[in-house]
């Protein structure tokens, strides 16, 4: 009897070894039907594509850029505002990179160039009636009213049709209306009773075009479906699976092909509907026309088209083999509910099974599959746990090769859980776990090597090679290298640091001796032309050249002690409550002939009420005077100086801005140093403290000083903060908690 049950399954399992197996041939040899459809839908896709006309969109995308560009081509002409306000307000604007594809002008009302920013000969054609005669491929007109109003857009070119002209039209006057009230970019000049026209040849048209549509047809238009999408792909599987599943539910009618009573099939309703929901979940269904659509496309392998054909055959017909079978299982280990009937949800539920185990009613079998489940929850737990606790503690004190082989071990665990869900096959499973112990063993070795690129490294540093770079990749000592690196720059930041104060000490004495030797030199030769000169004219003016002389003299030794005092921290600061709105105004009208003297336009942006802060009146005064007669100094004559002063929650922010008359070639990190000046040529008149003493004060007071540079643009910015309370008296109030 047992041999005949025994023949009955082999024969069983050879029908169904044999459907499964021509299901899969069958589904194998319609892909290349699935490429012909896949091709066929993408194809059409594309060809439906209705990509818009290729000028029309392309021009059409820089109409807000030569909307802005009338702003910004009017202010070059008029200087509304400063060039740097612009750029320091707005940043670099995109009209900056349309603009090289066109001719452009700014005309009046009598058509005469403004800009002068082309030929005569390209402005006539830039001012042609007709498009023939202008010979642009494309043409931009911007006319502003007498109100200075954006009066008329009109559009026109060679190789425009009348309908792209017109939308093109519409689109461009849309744009110079949102930016025309938009009250950003147009409110820098205001263009009145002008033109801007811009030309764009055929040739640049051709150009400009070709790098927009670069990007167009990159983003634009692409396939749309993939295989697995395809109407082949779902008439050819689900029939298929439709065979399958019949031969499920009626093989087992023929007793030589029942196989439904074997141990596989004889588990819980919950498992094949967990195992198919799990397949839903994680989208493992997607998985089959990936690996479908990357065979057609000759991708799934490396080397595929030069020998390599047969391992994709293998692994197509593996997953379909394995996708029919799980389809098989789960039919038939359903199916013996029609043969138990109600005895199956009694017996064959893993639901009735834990209802019946917690009200006490369970049978021996009940609590025989609880015992089984614990037990396996158990012990997968203490496994886990075990290997994780060899993980935190691997001795690489022991051989290489033992090591090894517990990391290959725990990566065989989960890789094979990766490639139950992949379908990839133990095969490959083993393979890979072989690469991975050569690579490995090669791996510890590269990882010694590394070890004493590190050690190498520390020793230069210990050597002190500072200006040795720290190079090369150590792997997982990569994060101790950087902090080396941090070192290494630390310790050489110290250094340069050093090598810089002891070269600032020496341009000091440089400095200090030929500023006091050239008003003690005039001093003393007066003073012999004073003893033998008669002329009591003459007399007369080397007295006032030695007391302008004396005075500098006394000035430069005045202003050496203030930056010492300042430097050594021992100034007294005298805090009172000052309104520092007031007193940067009387700095400004004391200095008014100053300011005049130098032909400086001074704008004056302060807050309208009093703005009291505790202050040392003294030294602030100083502050802002350093300051001020700095820029009368070495501003560019006719030029305007921005002075702004903007109130903070915590702080008060004050900006000084001019155009230098010289080059900005200093560091503006050393120019608030003693003795440097912005004039290196040391023709003004000058101590090169006077930005030091501004620098010395404001940190006394808690506040920062920061000089920025760009282009002839020079700019100061003070900060000082708000103070509840004087300094002094804060003090006072923690020595007297700490003397309680």
């Amino acid at each position: 009897m047992d041999i005949k049950s025994k023949n009955s399954r082999r024969a069983g399992i050879i029908v169904v070894v044999i459907l499964l197996s021509i299901c899969s041939l069958i589904m194998m040899s319609q892909y290349d039907g699935m490429k012909y459809a896949m091709d066929s839908a993408n194809s059409e896709a594309t060809e439906d594509a209705e990509a818009p006309a290729p000028y029309e969109s392309a021009l059409g995308s820089i109409s807000h850029d030569l909307a802005e560009g009338n702003y910004l081509l009017y202010n070059e002409y008029a200087k509304e505002t400063d060039p740097a306000d612009v750029l320091d307000e707005y940043g670099q604007r995109d009209f900056d990179w349309s603009k090289r594809y066109f001719d452009y002008e700014v005309f009046d009302s009598n058509g005469e160039q403004l800009l002068k920013n082309v030929d005569e000969a390209t402005a006539e054609k830039l001012q042609a009636n007709s498009e023939e005669d202008a010979g642009y491929a494309f043409r931009a007109y911007f006319t502003f009213s007498q109100e200075g109003e954006l009066s008329s857009v009109q559009i026109d070119g060679t190789s425009l049709s009348p309908e792209e002209e017109y939308n093109l039209e519409s689109g461009y006057l849309s744009s110079a209306q949102e930016v025309e009230y938009s009250e950003e970019i147009s409110s820098i000049a205001s263009p009145e009773n002008i033109t801007v026209i811009y030309g764009m040849s055929k040739e640049n048209l051709n150009a400009f075009i070709e790098a927009y549509s670069s990007e167009y047809w990159e983003y634009y238009v692409e396939p749309y479906e993939s295989v697995g999408e395809t109407t082949y792909y779902q008439d050819t599987l689900w029939p298929l699976c439709y065979v399958v599943a019949a031969a499920a539910l009626f093989l087992p009618l023929r007793r030589r092909l029942d196989i439904s009573e074997m141990k596989m099939f004889d588990v819980p309703f919950e498992v094949p509907i967990l195992v198919w929901l799990f397949v839903y979940a994680t989208s493992l269904d997607e998985l089959p026309p990936r690996i479908v659509d990357m065979t057609v496309q000759d991708t799934l392998v490396p080397g595929m088209g030069h020998g390599m054909e047969i391992i994709a055959a293998v692994i197509n017909f593996a997953m379909w083999f394995f996708i029919f079978g799980l389809l098989f299982w789960g039919v038939t280990s359903l199916r013996a509910m029609i043969r138990m009937k109600g005895a199956y949800w009694r017996d064959r539920t893993l639901t009735m099974k834990l209802i019946r185990h917690y009200r006490g009613q369970g049978t021996e079998s009940d609590e025989e599959m609880v015992r089984k489940a614990g037990g396996i929850i158990k012990r997968t737990k203490a496994f886990l746990a075990k290997q994780y606790d060899a993980l935190q503690h691997i001795d690489f004190r022991e051989k290489t090769n033992r090591t090894i082989l517990k990391i290959v071990i725990i990566n065989y665990i989960i890789l094979a859980i990766v490639c139950f869900l992949w379908l990839y096959g133990t095969l490959a499973l083993i393979i890979y776990s072989v690469l991975l112990f050569l690579f490995l063993r090669k791996y510890v070795k590269d990882l010694q090597e590394k070890y004493k690129l590190l050690l190498k490294s520390t020793n230069q540093l210990a050597e002190g090679h500072l200006d040795t770079p720290i190079e090369g990749d150590i792997g997982v000592f990569n994060p101790i290298q950087e902090e080396l690196k941090k070192i290494q720059k630390g310790f050489k930041k110290a250094v340069d640091e050093e090598v810089k104060n002891e070269r600032m000490k020496t341009e000091l004495v440089t400095n200090v001796s030929h500023d006091l030797r050239t008003p003690l030199t005039a001093i003393i030769t007066y003073t012999d032309l004073l003893k033998n000169e008669k002329n009591e004219e003459k007399r007369k003016e080397y007295i006032d050249v030695l007391e302008r002389k004396s005075m500098r003299l006394k000035v430069l030794i005045e202003d050496l002690f203030e930056i010492s005092k300042a430097a050594s921290k021992s100034v007294v600061m005298h805090y009172m409550k000052v309104d520092i709105v007031d007193l940067i105004k009387q700095v400004g009208l004391e200095n008014d002939s100053k300011i005049k003297e130098a032909n400086l336009d001074f704008r004056w942006k302060l807050p309208e009420h009093k703005l009291v802060m505790w202050l040392d009146s003294q030294k602030t005064y100083r502050i802002f005077e350093n300051l001020i007669v700095n820029i009368t100094k070495y501003a560019m004559p006719h030029t305007r100086v921005y002075i702004e002063m903007a109130e903070r929650e915590q702080d008060v922010h004050i900006s000084m801005k001019n155009v230098s008359a010289a080059e900005l070639n200093f560091d503006t990190e050393e120019i608030t140093d003693r003795f440097v000046r912005g004039d290196t040529s040391r023709n003004t008149e000058g101590s090169g403290l006077g930005l030091a003493i501004a620098k010395s004060f404001i940190e006394l007071q808690h506040g920062t000083l920061k000089i920025t540079t760009e282009a002839d643009l020079f700019k100061a910015d003070i900060t000082l903060p708000k103070l509840d309370i004087p300094p002094e008296e804060e003090q006072r109030r923690q020595a007297e908690k700490e003397t309680m």
